[in-house]
């Protein structure tokens, strides 16, 4: 779950979220600001959660008529838009939606160390749903966002169809549960043996980045006293 030993020193934040959430939607541009404005400060990491996968993997018509009412709300407190193309997906009810694809692509591109760019990754997956309502089921759905990382496809393909990448994938979000993550998007900073907990749902930006901030100099007073 960590990064690489070069930046085993650093502080990492923990952006548990999953690729059907609106809220996390909302909440990924806040956390590419966050990677780029505390850059050197931390690494950022990001968790698929689960949300919608095994048992809770269902048609989006089985919770249409909530995440219709949601979306406004979404949109005036984030900033981020739904699409047509997602609204028409939604309103003819028939896409399954199953978190363990997208979960599979993140993880993937985890596997090409290509850490500081895995919050774009996870975002730009966002982007491909909920603007452009593509299928994030069909590989095929990645392979622009791949190529946009200048990783090879074909590699990311083959590793997206193992079973062992499922594999992973499903103890990933065992151990999002076991942390005890209630819902997302939620954020965590890490320092050693210590986790802070940032968020439970969005935040704007000044809001979290002053959170952040502070936590940041509590972790630096602890290590200091210690």
């Amino acid at each position: 779950m960590s990064t690489t030993s070069a930046t085993a020193d650093l502080p990492e934040l923990l952006y548990i979220y999953d690729a059907y959430c609106g809220w996390c939607y909302g909440m990924s541009p806040v956390m590419q600001r966050v990677q780029a404005d505390f850059a050197g400060r931390l690494t950022v990491s990001v968790l698929s959660g689960g949300m919608l996968a095994g048992e809770r993997a269902e048609p989006i018509g089985a919770a249409w008529s909530y995440i219709e009412g949601a979306m406004p709300q979404v949109e005036q407190a984030t900033g981020v838009r739904f699409g047509e193309a997602y609204r028409q997906l939604g309103a003819a009810g028939r896409y399954f939606q199953d978190s363990e694809a997208p979960a599979r692509a993140l993880y993937v591109v985890r596997q090409f160390d290509a850490q500081s760019r895995v919050l774009d990754f996870a975002h730009a997956i966002q982007q491909a749903l909920f603007s452009r309502g593509e299928d994030l089921n069909d590989v095929v759905t990645y392979k622009p966002l791949v190529r946009a990382l200048d990783l090879d496809f074909e590699e990311f393909a083959r590793q997206f169809a193992l079973p062992e990448t499922g594999a992973a994938v499903r103890r990933e979000f065992e151990a999002v549960g076991r942390i005890g993550v209630q819902g997302f998007p939620t954020i965590i900073l890490r320092a050693g043996s210590q986790g802070y907990v940032l968020s439970r749902g969005f935040q704007p930006y000044d809001v979290f980045a002053r959170n952040l901030q502070d936590a940041l100099k509590q972790v630096a007073e602890e290590q200091a006293g210690g």
